[in-house]
């Protein structure tokens, strides 16, 4: 298999746990790093090229594909838009030692980390992301950009919203729907529906109080 080059977006943490996915990855070549306020060289060996006004040139030198390798959803969205708008394809990446099962579907841009699990026909949204080790069970959906953080369990047949985070460690009971935009507090026990721009946490999840 020839290695295809690809550009990542973010030199920060989560932009080294992406470069980590593509070096172990036979398919992937890390080609170059970019990021808006570089700090060093290079990152894990790949060169930081420097910030976004060098996407014209890294099309031209024959780099085809760019990860917006950014945690935050809504950043992550807006820096997809301006990969694609430079002309850059924007794969679905699956680390060699995430566990994939029949009839899963991953749209474009979505990315699953080392040891997840995303169960048969299950559907991770375009830029979605199940981190390290967390668990998507059959029929289960994720929602455009959303993030299942890193031990996060979704029972079978789980909905997830837009743009909704799944904190670290939490468990969401068979069928409940997490609307757009919600956030699930990490170590939460989520039995019942979430809705869209809610804030839960807890065991059983509850409504956390909003700022002030």
């Amino acid at each position: 298999m020839t290695a295809q080059a690809i550009l990542v977006l973010g030199a920060g943490g989560h932009g080294k746990a992406v470069l980590d996915l593509l070096l172990a990855h036979p398919g992937w070549r890390p080609a170059a790093v970019l990021d808006a306020a570089p700090r060093a060289a290079a990152l894990l060996g790949v060169p930081l090229r420097g910030d976004e006004t060098l996407l014209p040139l890294l099309a031209q030198e024959g780099i085809a594909a760019a990860h917006p390798a950014i945690g935050d959803n809504a950043q992550r969205l807006a820096a997809a838009a301006r990969l694609a708008a430079a002309g850059f394809a924007l794969p679905a990446l699956a680390h060699p030692a995430a566990l994939i099962g029949h009839g899963a579907r991953l749209a474009e841009g979505a990315l699953v980390m080392a040891r997840a699990v995303i169960g048969a026909e299950a559907e991770v949204g375009r830029l979605a992301l199940v981190n390290t080790g967390a668990i998507v069970e059959h029929d289960c959906v994720l929602g455009e950009a959303a993030h299942v953080a890193p031990g996060a369990v979704l029972a079978g047949g789980v909905r997830i919203g837009a743009g909704a985070l799944i904190g670290a460690g939490a468990v969401i009971r068979p069928g409940v729907a997490v609307g757009a935009g919600a956030v699930v507090a990490a170590g939460a026990a989520v039995v019942a529906d979430v809705a869209p721009g809610a804030a839960v946490g807890g065991v059983p999840a509850r409504p956390l109080p909003g700022p002030g």
